[in-house]
This record gives C-alpha cells, structure tokens and sequence, in this order.
C-alpha cells in the first residue's frame, strides 16, 4: 500500500515530521502532574500515561521489529498496550509504566526509530502510519483532558465561524468520486476510491451552534421523538449552555441528540457520502471546529482491503457504529484530510462532536 509520492519523502522530512510530533505530545502533557498523568479520569478513557507508553510501544512494533526486524525493546509490554486487547475501562488496573519509566521507554524507542530511518531499508509509509498514530492519540488524551479540566498544552479552539447550522447550501446531484488517492499515504478505510450518483441534497453551511441547539432544549425539543431507541437512556447535553458562546458549534452531543435535533427541523443528518461531496463541492463552512455525526454505519468501501492490520478499521465494521466526518480543533491538519473516516458508538459525546444538518433537495 506504499505509492510513489509516500516514497519520494525523504529522511530528514520524516525525521522532523517524528519530532515536530513529539514535541506537540510533550507540550501537550508538560504542566500535567505525574499523579494527573496516572488516575482514571472517565471509565471511557485511558490514563494519560498509558496512552504515553502506548504511543511508544505502537512505534516500537511497527518500525524497529516489524519493519526492521529488531526484536522488541520491551516485549513484557506488548500485552499492556495492545489497544484492541485491552478496552479501556480496564487500563486503569493493568502494571502501565509510570510517568517517568513512559518517558523513557519513548526516548529510547525514538532512539531506535530515528538509527533504523537512516538505513536503506526505511519505509515512509510505516513512519508515516507512526507520525499519524501519535497525533491521533494526542487528541485522544485531549478529550481525557478536557473530561479532567486539565490544560490541554497552550492548543486552543479556532475563533467561532458564525452562523447558527440552519442555514442550508444547495448541492448539486450527480456522479461524485469518493475515497483516498492510491498516491500518498491513507488509511485502509479510505480506499479504494469509488463512484457514487447522488440525488440533489441540501446541507447545512457550517455546522449546528451553542445558541441555536440552546433554543431547542428551551423550547423542549429534547422531549420529542427523534433517533433514540427504548432501550437506550434518553440523555441530553442541557447543562451549562448558557456559559457557551452561542456562535460556537455546539460540541460532546451524541448521534442520538444530533438526530432528534434535526428531525424537529424537519431535516436529517447527511450521509458521510453527501459530506465528503459538499466538502468537493467548497459547500462545508466551519470545518475543523468539531467532528460531525453523519448517518452513515462504519463500514468499508466497495474492494476494501485491510492494510497493514485488521484491527485498525475492520473489526469495528457493522452496525455499531456511526461515522463522524470532517475534524475538532484538536486535531493535527496532517491527520486532517478530507477523506478522513472518524468512527464511534452513537450514544458516545466524550469525543469534540458536534453535526450538521442536511435534507433531500
């Protein structure tokens, strides 16, 4: 899955690619203390340090062992930083290095990293997939963060981009191209790129404010029918509100609100595929404040292959999940591309999520 323009990158743009990152995940935890660093903040997130030493373990196993076939630095930890093996909610009871062991255990991988990328046999697309894992995960503990009210680093929300989110722009229908380029580098779910036929569509020109989702939980909109099931608590963002700048978009709302929302304006939360075509199309306003529900399950495109592991994107195929689209305020712009697939359970709001509306043309 590497292609031509990945490996025409050169060695010392991914050297400091590698640590222009590392230096934004240091910043990020520098005025958190050790004892911030190792609690549980949410049953839904990881300690911070374990996500320190996660970042370094990741890197480990995919670019000095399984690209440059070292054995691993600390193959003891394999099994306390394996993501998929062990879900969050139980992080907090497993022997994770301490502050000070994690911020070793990242240097001396680095160590490693940066000898192996001076050799012949240094791949771009792996570093790459290591640069992109690390700012992925930094925004991750940002969401810990910001569930702690801990600082998140001097990394700040973007100035409001205005407009309330009921305002529409008209799409057109036809043919659109979806999906990753096969030059340069994408993760497996974003390819292959595909054609789609779209009917005309209209959606909303930035996404839903504080103010206007302010006015529909006074007005009682949170007691309509809407996207929730019976055997689904019907909870709502409604506290603290009124402190929010109305402009803002409004963030840490479920799918199931987003839905409700809509249907109570008599619209609909667009398909992922209608966001990425109004995004071609230069529609979508206020991108980058949040991640953006869409009403899409997560799934993988028409010839999908798993590349360069399952566990990244298939294994979460099906039913269970929806697809957000577009990226927040803390997210890396190298992460932030438009093809981009973010993904998670409906009921979650831990994430910096907000919506858009949409609605047939």
């Amino acid at each position: 899955m590497g292609s031509p323009a990945t490996a025409t990158r050169s060695a010392p743009e991914i050297a400091q690619a590698l640590q222009d990152t590392r230096v934004r995940t240091q910043g990020l935890v520098a005025g958190v203390a050790d004892d911030d660093l190792e609690v549980v903040h949410s049953k839904l997130m990881s300690p911070l340090v374990w996500d320190l030493g996660h970042i370094a373990a990741f890197e480990d196993l995919w670019i000095a062992h399984r690209h440059g076939g070292l054995p691993l630095l600390r193959d003891d930890l394999m099994d306390v930083y394996d993501a998929f093996e062990t879900p969050r909610a139980g992080r907090g009871e497993l022997p994770f290095l301490r502050p000070n062991e994690a911020r070793e255990f990242l240097d001396a991988v680095r160590e490693r990293t940066l000898s192996l990328l001076e050799t012949e046999r240094a791949d771009p697309f792996t570093y790459e997939l290591v640069i992109r894992h690390e700012l992925q995960h930094e925004e991750t503990m940002m969401q810990t963060m910001a569930l702690a009210q801990l600082p998140t680093g001097g990394i700040r929300r973007d100035p409001s981009p205005g407009g309330t989110g009921l305002e529409t722009v008209a799409v057109r229908g036809g043919s659109y191209t979806l999906g990753a380029v096969q030059d340069g580098f994408a993760y497996d779910n974003e390819r292959p790129q595909h054609e789609v036929e779209l009917a005309p569509f209209e959606i909303g020109a930035v996404p839903v404010s504080n103010g206007a989702y302010r006015a529909f939980i006074a007005d009682g909109g949170h007691e309509r029918p809407g996207g929730w099931t019976e055997d689904l608590q019907r909870e709502w963002r409604v506290d603290g509100l009124h402190e929010l700048d109305p402009d803002a978009p409004v963030m840490h709302v479920s799918w199931y609100e987003a839905v409700t929302f809509a249907a109570a304006h008599e619209a609909r939360l667009p398909t992922e595929c209608e966001w990425e075509a109004a995004h071609q199309s230069e529609m979508l306003g206020g991108t980058g404040h949040v991640w953006e529900w869409t009403s899409s399950h997560f799934g993988g495109y028409p010839g999908f292959v798993a590349h360069p592991y399952r566990e990244y994107s298939e294994v979460f195929f099906g039913d269970d999940y929806r697809v957000l689209r577009g990226s927040s305020w803390a997210t890396s712009p190298r992460v932030a591309v438009p093809t981009f697939r973010n993904w998670d359970f409906p009921e979650r709001r831990q994430i910096f999520n907000g919506f858009r509306i949409a609605r047939d043309g």
